[in-house]
């Protein structure tokens, strides 16, 4: 997720004077997700060994069937039984872009479905919309229960996979804990961080991604990770969303983590986190 889709103010302003409304939706659309199947940079290689998945599902968003393809990492410990976590990517980059956090949590101890949402990657393509990436998200978990029954279920989003994250969360109850890291409490107020944040759009913003409003409504220990040096979202709004939780929480601060490097530079600190606020060892 690139700070320029952020500079949502000035193209959203000038929109609404030229286009209709359903064109505007679709205009934020293409810039907050910025849908491909485009790898950060070598990643695509570190997904190499992973197992393909695909889950089909008939969308009540579109009305239409929908095939989402996902990678499949299983634990080198309790690969069977142990806790499986469903991973949200942010925007811009496919799955395999994820490779490297996805091959993290699974030295964390985790076995890990990482999904590609509609319009990424090889999953059916759609231009994207927050309420199909919500979809999404939901689908993947069903998938997980079907395919892996009783086992502890927990999820991760990163960046704007943090906003998909914590609504999955509001929605179920079956959950064992939430896990965010760079992410915020609201398109808007990130839009107001940004250079030309006085201008007033927020009313314009149409896909708003409101995780401050839903997160209260999480009630699995939920877990903040931040980048002090993330310049692309600012640690302020991750600390706003975890004030706004009203469960079992805790907030962690990774000093020299930027927006892509906070897990490599804090993994330390994930492992300890794991162990202490989860009891995952």
């Amino acid at each position: 997720m690139r700070r320029s889709w952020l500079v949502l103010g000035i193209g959203a302003v000038a929109a609404a004077l030229s286009v209709g409304c359903a064109t505007l939706d679709e205009r934020q659309r293409e810039w907050i997700f910025q849908p491909g199947d485009r790898s950060w940079g070598g990643s695509a290689s570190l997904a190499e060994g992973m197992e393909d998945q695909w889950i089909e599902f008939r969308s009540e968003v579109t009305g239409k069937t929908s095939r989402l393809h996902a990678l499949w990492l299983p634990a080198e410990r309790q690969p069977q039984t142990g806790p499986v976590l469903l991973y949200l990517h942010g925007a811009r980059w496919n799955v395999s872009g994820s490779a490297p956090r996805i091959r993290r949590m699974q030295q964390l101890g985790f076995s890990v479905l990482a999904i590609d949402y509609r319009g990424f990657g090889k999953s059916t393509r759609e231009l994207p919309s927050e309420e199909m990436a919500y979809e999404d998200a939901r689908a993947a978990w069903r998938w997980i229960a079907t395919q892996h029954p009783g086992r502890a279920r927990y999820v991760f989003g990163h960046s704007l996979g943090g906003a998909i994250a914590i609504d999955l969360a509001s929605r179920v109850e079956d959950e064992q804990g939430v896990i965010v890291e760079g992410t915020f409490t609201s398109i808007p107020d990130v839009a107001s961080s940004m250079k030309w944040g006085w201008l007033p759009v927020g009313p314009l913003i149409t896909q708003r991604f409101e995780s401050v409003k839903k997160v209260a409504q999480v009630h699995s220990p939920l877990l903040v990770v931040h980048g002090a040096e993330d310049a692309l979202i600012p640690s302020s709004l991750g600390q706003r969303l975890y004030d706004a939780a009203q469960g079992r929480k805790h907030f962690l601060l990774v000093d020299g983590g930027t927006h892509y490097s906070t897990m490599a530079v804090g993994v330390t600190q994930y492992r300890q986190a794991l162990a202490n606020f989860f009891s995952l060892k």
